[in-house]
């Protein structure tokens, strides 16, 4: 026991001894008389000049270093200055072996950073050249390290408590010459006390950081209580307040304001994290959420929820600086929000009870997405939006360009319609649905639509609704696995009002009916004009109990039949209009050109026959159209139907761009009536030679039976009936 008390002493004694030691030395030896030979030591092994040209100082209770106006110079400019630096330790906790930070304060730091017109920047110019180029060679561990890390000895929890840390008026200046770009980071103030392993510490910070190309700046101020475990594997941030003000061209000039708070903590061992209670806000946007998650690898576990307050996005582009946003109605983008639940199964993120909200339009729905393979899943319902009101309202000058430029587009380069290898990596199921959308002035109810993708293979498997009084469907498939993707499209189309349609639509009021068709098409490319010109297919229509509203095709037949007659048609009670019943045809689609051989329509004491050709990428017309006499067609004793004239054809030409004017494109033609007057004069002489014909046999019969009487005398009224028998008379 003797022995283990004098150990005792010798160690207390020592101990004594250096702390005796280390008194007599602060209180002796000045550290301000080693400055020329610390400088020298600093130039000798690097590139730099050390100015020392403040005090040096030190303390034993706290232990701990001072250094006053300090500069590191490089090639003759100022690569890092600081007027103070203070470090302190306590020096009893070294003796409990259990080392605490006094104090560490950092002020007036100043760095110059700067990248010359050849690229390389001024720190790798610290050392002087042909050192620090080897490469390291590997440590060898020893083998106790070893053996220390295999017993996990050396993830022992880490003790480390620090009083206070101070940093202020830190400035950080970065240049690079070849692009002009400066950075800096300037005003830097951090302040944190208490700072203990295990235990909440208040942080503040601050700082200025601005950038010339483009001359942005922001202001920050951020506020928290910091936390970590001893083994540095859990975390916390609660409390968080931060705002950052911010200004420069990237906000037309405006200061706008970003806000953050809330409270996060992650765990590394458990791989869990938590957002709580956390709001961003932008100006007047906000965000709000509460996530859990769980799992950081590529399978993570989300739970929580996401919402955006409602906001004006015109009054949002405003305060950001932004070019206004016009809109045809300059009251919708006012009111936008967006809510949604988050969660799923590990790797996939779900969204139910997804509600998002545009002015008075409502959609609400589900949503999914696949981390494995990008897989989006989407199912959204809404309410009733009128697409027009948000378009941008034509101004005079683009109208005028409009009507003036030419067709065909000019001679802009076409580039490809799709990105392929997009497509070909999209997972798509997708229900959207809709109960009337107004758009481009067409009222659309009902609207449903199913999409489908995978593999490169994508399709519109039903794209429906209603459409003034009556309803359509269809479906488009689109092979997307080779360069030259394949398309095909069907549409079935039932009883839909052309009238108000094509009114609606395009201000075109010359055909109304209820339209019946059907549309089967193929092509092949990705660009629009090979999608044009590589089209083949057919569409087989109908029109019921229609009329054509601004073209007279009864006037134009009269005008025909007045010519025959050889009188003039009256000039009042004609109508601008031709009503028809069950006008059919087909149009063969080959290429930008659209083929019709059987158009027919059956109107008042005519048959319509037509058939021409429609060129899409000229708007060109080459339509000829007969009118079949079938009986009486106007009371107009001009246009009277005589012998003569049944079963002509009163020929009508449809000629001319179908874009510019419509209602002028149809006329008598005149060219094509010559055959029609070769027709009637055959029927006249076809008429006279039956009207001799009937006269011969008249006289023929008289003269017989006068021969007859005068003969037989009393017998001769018998032969003369029998004559009448055999003439047919």
């Amino acid at each position: 026991m003797k022995a283990v008390r004098y150990v005792a002493f010798t160690i207390i004694g020592l101990i004594v001894l250096a702390i005796i030691a280390v008194a007599v030395a602060v209180a002796v030896i000045d550290p301000n008389t080693y400055k020329p030979q610390i400088e020298n030591a600093v130039e000798s092994s690097t590139n730099l000049d050390l100015v020392l040209a403040g005090d040096i100082g030190w303390s034993f209770i706290p232990l701990g270093l001072e250094l006053n106006n300090v500069e590191a110079r490089l090639e003759d400019e100022s690569l890092v200055s600081l007027d103070q630096l203070v470090a302190q330790l306590s020096f009893w906790s070294l003796v409990t072996m259990s080392p605490r930070v006094e104090t560490f304060l950092l002020s007036g730091l100043d760095a110059n950073l700067v990248v010359d017109q050849d690229g390389n920047g001024n720190w790798t110019r610290i050392m002087p050249e042909g050192e620090g180029e080897a490469e390291p060679q590997p440590e060898k561990t020893a083998p106790e390290e070893t053996a220390q890390e295999s017993t996990g000895e050396a993830s022992k929890p880490l003790n480390f408590n620090v009083e206070s840390v101070e940093i202020s008026n830190a400035r950080i200046n970065y240049e690079d010459r070849t692009t002009g770009q400066s950075v800096t980071l300037e005003d830097f103030t951090l302040n944190a006390s208490e700072i203990t392993l295990g235990s909440s510490f208040p942080l503040n910070l601050t700082f200025r950081f601005a950038t010339n190309q483009p001359q942005f700046e922001v202001q920050g101020d951020i506020s928290a209580s910091l936390a970590a475990n001893e083994a540095l594997n859990q975390f916390s941030v609660s409390g968080l307040e931060a705002i950052f003000d911010m200004s420069g061209e990237p906000f037309g000039g405006e200061s706008v304001r970003a806000e953050l708070a809330g409270s996060v903590d992650a765990n590394l061992e458990n791989e869990t994290a938590n957002i709580r209670g956390f709001s961003a806000s932008l100006a007047d946007l906000t965000l709000n959420t509460d996530l859990s998650v769980k799992g950081f690898g590529d399978q993570p576990q989300l739970e929580g929820n996401l919402s955006i307050e409602e906001f004006s996005l015109k009054a949002l582009l405003a305060a950001l600086g932004q070019p206004e946003l016009e809109t045809e109605d300059p009251d919708v983008m006012k009111s936008i929000a967006f809510s949604t639940d988050i969660g799923g199964p590990a790797g996939t993120v779900e969204l139910s009870n997804l509600m998002f909200s545009l002015d008075d339009t409502t959609f609400k729905g589900s949503a999914s997405y696949a981390l494995a393979n990008s897989g989006i899943g989407l199912n959204l319902q809404g309410d009733a939006i009128n697409a027009d009101r948000y378009l941008p309202p034509a101004s005079e000058e683009e109208a005028a360009a409009t009507e003036e430029a030419p067709q065909g587009g000019g001679s802009a380069e076409e580039g490809d319609l799709l990105p392929l290898e997009t497509l070909r990596a999209l997972a798509l199921d997708i229900n959207l649905g809709l109960g009337e959308l107004i758009i481009s002035n067409l009222t659309i109810n009902e609207i449903k639509s199913v999409i489908t993708a995978r593999n490169g293979l994508l399709k519109v498997e039903d794209f429906s609704g209603k459409l003034y009084e009556g309803s359509f469907a269809s479906s488009v498939t689109l092979d997307a696995r080779t360069d030259n993707p394949q398309w095909t499209i069907t549409k079935n189309i039932k009883n839909i009002q052309t009238l108000p349609l094509l009114t609606d639509l395009a201000e075109v009021d010359m055909l109304s009916g209820g339209a019946n068709m059907n549309v089967n098409v193929k092509t092949t490319g990705n660009r629009i004009s090979a999608l044009r010109n590589n089209a083949q297919g057919e569409i087989n229509f109908n029109l019921a109990e229609g009329e054509f509203t601004r073209v007279n095709l009864t006037r134009m037949a009269c005008q025909g039949i007045a010519m025959v007659n050889q009188e003039t048609l009256g000039t009042s009670g004609w109508g601008t209009s031709t009503p028809f019943n069950d006008m059919k045809g087909t149009l063969k689609i080959d290429g930008n050109t659209l083929n019709n051989t059987d158009l027919v329509a059956a109107l008042a004491g005519m048959r319509l026959e037509g058939d021409g050709t429609v060129d899409l990428a000229a708007t060109d017309l080459d339509y000829e159209i007969g009118l079949r006499i079938v009986g009486e067609i106007h009371r107009d004793e001009a246009c009277r139907v005589t012998e003569y004239v049944e079963d002509v054809v009163i020929p009508v030409e449809c000629r001319g761009d179908f874009a510019e004017d419509p209602a002028g494109l149809c006329s008598f033609d005149g060219s094509r009536f010559r055959d029609t007057l070769k027709t009637i004069a055959a029927n006249a002489a076809r008429k006279k030679v039956s009207e001799e014909t009937e006269r011969a046999k008249e006289k023929a019969a008289e003269k017989a039976s006068e021969e007859i009487d005068k003969r037989l005398g009393e017998d001769g009224a018998k032969v003369k009936d029998a004559l009448k028998g055999l003439f047919g008379q």
